[in-house]
């Protein structure tokens, strides 16, 4: 397997933009090649930083079409594979879970660093029907966040992004999530607050 892993970084980091794509779409998909894209991603972007921007969207794009091939998976099928590897109560929470935050059930795990677990609910988002574009939109914005963020990192510090992130990934990735979902629960106050309003001017007698 060590190998393999040689192997793979030397032809990603032979092919640049494509090979992170490559190792994106692998480790969201089939493989689990835990940081080796956020390594790769960071080593080339210090070698050509002009280029972060494009390494960040290759990254990105190349995860978005690896859970998708894994959200497919969970569509047609999955559920009986997931029931054989997990618990049917944590099978069923997670898709529960899916029913009453929507996309922020996969928006989350998305941003969190290895190893926290993120398969298993890309997976769980398909066998529980999550409209394919909001999945979509909730992996970008997660994985999009992730990317760039280490980007910009190495842009800054260059090869010493690297042990940054190591020591940081957690507590930054978390502080993230905290501010997303302060903003979705402020925005959904805000609309509960925006409906009632309308419903009283709506239910209020016109004027003689």
């Amino acid at each position: 397997m060590a190998r393999f892993l040689d192997w793979l970084q030397s032809i990603a980091l032979t092919l640049g933009a494509p090979g992170l794509f490559l190792v994106a779409f692998l480790d969201s998909s089939f493989l689990s090649l835990p940081e080796i894209n956020d390594l790769l991603l960071v080593l080339m972007v210090t070698q050509h930083p002009s280029r972060m921007p494009l390494y960040a969207i290759c990254a990105t794009l190349g995860s978005i079409a690896g859970c998708l091939t894994l959200y497919a998976l969970g569509r047609k099928g999955g559920e009986v594979f997931v029931r054989k590897r997990l618990s049917s109560h944590r099978v069923d929470r997670g898709i529960a879970m899916f029913h009453r935050y929507g996309v922020l059930a996969i928006l989350i795990p998305s941003l969190l660093p290895p190893p926290a677990p993120f398969k298993v609910f890309v997976l769980v988002a398909g066998i529980a029907g999550i409209n394919v574009w909001r999945f979509v939109t909730a992996i970008a914005i997660g994985r999009g966040l992730r990317y760039f963020g280490e980007g910009a990192l190495a842009v800054m510090y260059g090869e010493q992004a690297l042990d940054y992130i190591h020591e940081n990934a957690r507590p930054v990735g978390l502080a993230i999530v905290g501010v997303l979902v302060a903003a979705v629960v402020i925005y959904v106050l805000w609309h509960r607050h925006k409906m009632k309003k309308a419903d009283r001017l709506i239910g209020t007698p016109a004027p003689e």
